[in-house]
């Protein structure tokens, strides 16, 4: 009886696109539209350098002038400044173990390769969950005559927990619309929210949740017209405090990189174990960037990637886009 290997079924090539362009398809992100792909950031992420400056000029400020007879303009200057990426550098192992009841099916590699892409999407969510944690973080403030805490994103964060009555510091209807009002007149471009499951069933309950089908009559959630992720990576403290984040759709860059001598997949074999062992080995190489909020990198120990107890500092990010062109807000609050 011959015996299916995983070098019989995988063309390392075919199988690395297949694995990534699925694990857009099953992410929760990508089908709500808070993190898109970009070729610009493909570019990036597969450049020799490890950040990546993006610069930008900045909007036009000050008021207009009166047309006077023999009166002269004033020549206005143009200020630009620079977003701050940074690539991140992923990998994991599977032996034939875990793989066997894949390599049985009808087509072995598009099975394992689902499962790596579904494997690949939970823990996107959770990086993105950590950089999240660390963009609306508060700093440690040092020693004396260092800089104090500070919260860089204050401004976009709707604290419901300094309400005076119980009641005030819950979710609801009307604390969302102040979450929204944070960014003003361009709160429109709010369109997806992502919020714990213990959230969105207190939401539930109040009757706030829709149900909702696309063009190919697939389900999905929404709360006030906002598309709904639900993810149990979104923070809750020890003492019953969730976060719930409000995306506009893009407010995530996404690329894929390739960097010169990075395999991003390869097979090996342990012949010594058993009958011998078959491995499947996955790296990404990827950047995963909130817009408008720079990577500072002040708190990282490797040159070749962050960790993702890194990206989950608060200094590490600093806005550098106007508040109403950074596109995502925080609602920190309780639940019934």
């Amino acid at each position: 009886m011959a015996i299916t290997k995983i070098a019989d079924v995988i063309v390392p090539e075919l199988f690395n696109r297949y694995v990534i362009n699925r694990t857009m398809e099953l992410s929760a992100f990508f089908k709500s539209g808070i993190v898109v792909n970009s070729p610009e950031f493909d570019v990036l992420a597969s450049e020799a350098a490890r950040t990546h400056n993006m610069p930008f000029f900045e909007d036009l400020q000050g008021e207009s002038e009166a047309i006077l007879e023999d009166v002269k303009m004033t020549a206005k200057k143009i200020g630009s400044n620079k977003d701050v990426s940074t690539t991140i550098f992923r990998q994991n192992m599977w032996g034939a173990s875990n793989l066997s009841a894949a390599l049985a099916g009808a087509d072995p590699m598009k099975a394992i390769g689902d499962l790596v892409a579904d494997y690949w999407a939970r823990d996107m969510q959770k990086e993105l969950i950590a950089i999240l944690s660390g963009v609306f973080g508060t700093t440690t403030a040092g020693a004396e005559g260092t800089p104090a805490a500070e919260t860089r994103m204050s401004d976009h964060i709707l604290d419901l927990t300094t309400g005076k009555t119980e009641d005030a510091k819950k979710i609801g209807a009307s604390p969302f619309i102040d979450a929204c009002q944070l960014l003003g007149d361009a709160q429109a471009q709010l369109s997806g929210i992502a919020m714990h499951s213990a959230t969105k069933s207190y939401l539930k309950k109040l009757n706030l949740i829709d149900t909702e089908r696309d063009s190919t009559d697939v389900e999905f959630d929404t709360y006030q017209g906002r598309r709904v992720t639900v993810d149990d990576g979104c923070p809750v403290t020890s003492g019953g405090v969730y976060t719930t984040y409000l995306f506009g759709n893009g407010a995530v860059a996404y690329g894929n990189g390739s960097p010169v001598g990075f395999v991003p997949t390869e097979l090996d074999r342990d012949k010594q174990t058993g009958g011998g062992v078959d491995y499947l080995i996955n790296r990404k190489a990827f950047i995963l960037h909130p817009r408008g909020i720079a990577y500072t990198g002040a708190k990282r120990d490797h040159v070749e990637t962050p960790l993702r107890t890194e990206l989950a500092m608060a200094e590490n990010w600093q806005p550098v886009y106007e508040k109403k062109q950074i596109r995502i807000v925080a609602i920190k609050h309780k639940i019934g």
